[in-house]
């Protein structure tokens, strides 16, 4: 434990009797072992939260990865689609459209009569 040895530990606990005193010493060593735990916790935490972080990041570029490459695709094939079915849809509706007139167009023909009129003109 940070590198103490067995005779430095018991040295500090000689110096930490001396001082202390049998009464307050068993509350000093229960106020820092909650330290040291609390300390280990806070260590915990942070360790977790950052390999989190690291995780959500290797996510993330993974994520970006797969975005690009699929964009790529989209792109290529975008340009496949503009390059044949554009000419085949053109074709397709010059081929099936049919012309349209606005109205339709009555065309005048000489009645029977006007020709029986001139044929007994002619007759006569």
């Amino acid at each position: 434990m940070f590198g103490i040895g067995f005779t430095e530990l018991l040295l500090i606990s000689i110096v930490a009797i001396l001082f202390l005193g049998p009464d307050k010493l068993p509350h000093a060593l229960v106020d820092v072992a909650k330290f040291f735990k609390s300390v280990k916790k806070t260590i915990s935490d942070a360790k977790s939260t950052f390999d989190e972080e690291i995780r959500i990041a290797d996510l993330k570029k993974e994520a970006l990865d797969y975005k690009a490459k699929l964009e790529e695709t989209t792109n290529e094939l975008q340009g496949f689609r503009n390059f044949d079915m554009d000419e085949l849809l053109e074709s397709e509706q010059k081929a099936t459209k049919k012309p349209s007139s606005p109205t339709p167009q009555i065309e005048e023909k000489p009645t029977i009569e006007n020709e029986d009129t001139t044929i007994t003109k002619e007759a006569k």
